[in-house]
């Protein structure tokens, strides 16, 4: 029997916690939970479970979960292998709702480990219980003091209540996120790290955390998806519920990889593949843990204070030389800097006649001078529409009492005047100073270049809930013609009946077939060998490009057919393919490929012979919508071929646009039967001309039991 899983409350809100290999030793795994339980005031109960103790760090000890006084809300479990696959066994029959399992000795340890790991997942999914782990570092309920875990980021203390929530399935990538945070006086609410996930999973958390009051801004950290549909369900909860998820995804690079399959036991997906979920679903990516940190900071002590969409930064700075630093690293995260109003202007000379009130601004060191100065300064700038957000760099301005008094009086008046402005300062120290700033609405970050990054992250946060998505297509599944993938010609006929724009092609069979197809164009041809077993035609000389006439067709043909006998003497020969020879325009690549969690997904990039050298690709999700298909030609480098640069024609941006969502709907429409498609060249020609494919391949998907057949 099957029962509906429990929410997760249990988890972060317990109102008694039984810790099962609880020990005396507060260093080992199932010592700490108990000594900072009792440390930190848990104010429920505390049940240390251990068959050799009748009193365990002062509390008296029980010997089997049995023998409790009552039902915990959650048991953590900190004995190895079989003897936790037991214990759980006997809380589901007790009727326990969740269970954290911080042992090891599960699916990353080998095939029994993963035999062990299997029984946890059909306990949890017969019962009902809610288990994190197993190999995991637990779980946090800050105002609750709810102590699932064994980090030592709790040995010394508590982090201060507040609205971010960590889900990591690293448990050290989470419990470092942890202590970075609260170094820059950032508050928490909740913490869990999922680890091997036999059955709640980091998508279970995010969902949780949409709804939960404590929470407002969810920081994650991914090594794998174990479950696609779970995880773009609970961004878009969370997206629904206005709570910001800032993405760490690791495990980018081949190496990263490899050391993901092995810790989790998980497939790292590919890397563009998460970038292209996490801008669908909502979530801004992140490429560091500090700034995974940083930018969660940031979310929290901004609050409601705007940034814009699209942030444009107005910079102040004592010297000359930061300001240059800020501007470039302003331009190189896609922020503009612009010119100050002629009004902002007179108000800075009036206050500081030395300062130079272009943008960036160098007011000098006598911006430090007087609070009522910094503070008629940054009025002027915070009053000008020119910028979204104000940019203060205080360097080691506070690490200076007598400075530290200017600045914090300035800006705690600034604050309170512009309650919607956002006001970031580039402060590193001291952590009160940070934390002084931050409970003012001041978003604080340690150097120029993580300022910058942290305020367009801000602005993609501002972005995602401030827009509509667009209308997904509706796809039913259908059946793929049985012959679409068996050479060129029938993949260019089924996709054109998509409307994929084609050619217009002749398979010829005999030379005097094509002679008579040479006849019928009465322009230059390409010609191309037909075969189910050929992909790499021009290789095997397969191809003859520029053919007129009838006899020159009938020549071309003998050639191409005498190069396949030679080359690939066991290919299956269809014929040869003929269509007219295309020229003009801007050759595109558009095509899919199946990502094993995410499934199909659709890119366009630059094509013909420069595809693999410049690989100027943009990627989606399929199937697409038409905004989606507009926003991946303008991602392009070469986009400015496609919209008339240097007095090129515009290309037929609504025809490439349509196509790139009509091959997206044929992939998703056939998601299990095709695993790749292949299109390039498309030429993207003028305006009115439309656009034209001038090559197709249809790979199949190849089941388990074929290739276990090969």
């Amino acid at each position: 029997m099957t029962t509906t899983p429990k929410g997760l409350t249990a988890i972060f809100q317990p109102r008694s916690i039984a810790v099962v290999g609880a020990s005396s030793n507060p260093n080992k795994t199932g010592g700490r939970p108990v000594h900072m339980l009792i440390k930190h005031g848990f104010a429920g109960h505390i049940w240390p479970v251990n068959p050799n103790a009748t009193e365990i760090q002062g509390l008296p000890a029980f010997a089997t979960l049995d023998s409790l006084t009552g039902v915990p809300d959650l048991i953590l479990v900190a004995v190895p292998g079989a003897g936790a696959v037991a214990v759980l066994e006997k809380a589901a029959e007790m009727g326990v709702p969740a269970a954290i399992v911080l042992s090891a000795g599960f699916a990353e340890s080998g095939p029994e480990g993963l035999a062990l790991q299997s029984r946890v997942t059909e306990i949890a999914a017969q019962s009902g219980m809610r288990i994190v782990g197993p190999n995991c570092l637990g779980a946090i309920g800050v105002r609750e003091r709810a102590i699932g875990t064994f980090s030592i980021a709790l040995e010394q203390e508590m982090p201060r209540v507040g609205g971010i929530s960590i889900v990591s399935q690293s448990g050290n990538i989470g419990s470092a996120a942890l202590r970075l945070l609260g170094e820059s006086g950032a508050g928490l609410a909740r913490f869990v790290a999922t680890g091997n996930e036999a059955d709640v999973q980091a998508a279970d958390a995010i969902e949780w955390l949409a709804d939960d009051d404590e929470t407002r801004v969810i920081l994650c950290c991914l090594e794998t998806c174990r479950d696609a549909g779970r995880l773009t369900a609970a961004l878009d909860r969370a997206r629904a519920a206005g709570k910001p998820v800032i993405a760490l995804k690791i495990g980018v690079s081949e190496a990263g990889q490899q050391a993901a399959m092995s810790h989790t036991g998980g497939l790292a997906g590919s890397d563009r593949v998460y970038d292209a979920v996490f801008a669908r679903h909502g979530a801004v990516r992140v490429h560091s843990l500090e700034e995974l940190a940083q930018v969660g900071a940031a979310a929290e002590a901004k609050g409601t204070r705007r940034i814009g969409s699209q942030p444009s930064v107005a910079v102040i700075a004592a010297s000359g030389g930061f300001g240059v630093m800020m501007a470039d690293a302003a331009a190189a995260n896609g922020l503009a800097v612009n010119p100050l109003g002629e009004a902002a202007r007179r108000r800075i000379n009036t206050a500081l006649p030395l300062a130079s009130a272009t943008n960036p601004i160098d007011a000098t060191a006598q911006m430090s001078a007087d609070p009522d100065i910094l503070g008629e300064l940054l009025d002027a700038v915070m009053e000008d529409e020119a910028n979204s957000t104000l940019c203060l760099m205080l360097a080691l301005s506070m690490e200076i009492p007598r400075l530290r008094s200017v600045f914090t009086a300035a800006l705690a008046e600034v604050t309170r005047r512009h309650p919607d402005r956002t006001l970031v300062a580039c402060v590193s120290g001291p952590a009160d100073a940070v934390q002084e700033l931050s409970n003012l609405g001041v978003v604080c970050f340690p150097t120029i270049d993580a300022a910058m990054a942290g305020i367009a992250a801000l602005g993609r946060m501002e972005a995602i809930a401030q827009e509509t998505r667009a209308r997904l297509p509706e796809i039913t599944p259908a059946e793929l013609d049985a012959d679409a993938c068996r050479n060129e010609a029938t993949a260019r006929a089924t996709l054109a009946r998509t409307g994929l724009p084609f050619a217009q092609d002749i398979t010829a069979t005999t030379a005097d077939e094509a002679a008579r197809a040479a006849e019928s164009m009465g322009s230059a041809m390409a010609m191309k060998i037909l075969s189910p077993d050929i992909q790499h035609k021009s290789d095997i000389g397969g191809v003859e490009l520029g053919v007129i006439g009838a006899e020159a067709a009938r020549a071309a043909f003998d050639r191409i057919i005498a190069a396949a006998a030679e080359h690939a003497p066991k290919a299956a020969i269809d014929g040869v393919l003929i269509s007219p020879m295309t020229s003009g325009g801007t050759e595109l690549i558009l095509g899919t490929t199946t990502d094993p969690t995410f499934g199909p997904v659709v890119m366009v990039g630059l094509g013909g012979i420069f595809a693999e050298i410049f690989e100027d690709t943009s990627l989606r999700l399929a199937p697409v919508s038409r905004a989606e298909a507009a926003e991946m030609l303008r991602e392009l480098r070469a986009f400015p071929l496609l919209d008339g640069a240097r007095g090129r024609a515009p290309a037929d941006l609504e025809v490439l646009e349509q196509a790139i969502v009509d091959l997206s709907i044929f992939a998703a429409r056939h998601a299990d039967e095709v695993a790749e498609i292949d299109i390039n060249p498309l030429l993207a020609r003028p305006k009115g001309q439309g656009a034209i494919a001038l090559d197709a391949l249809i790979i199949p998907t190849v089941t388990p039991r074929q290739e276990s057949a090969e």
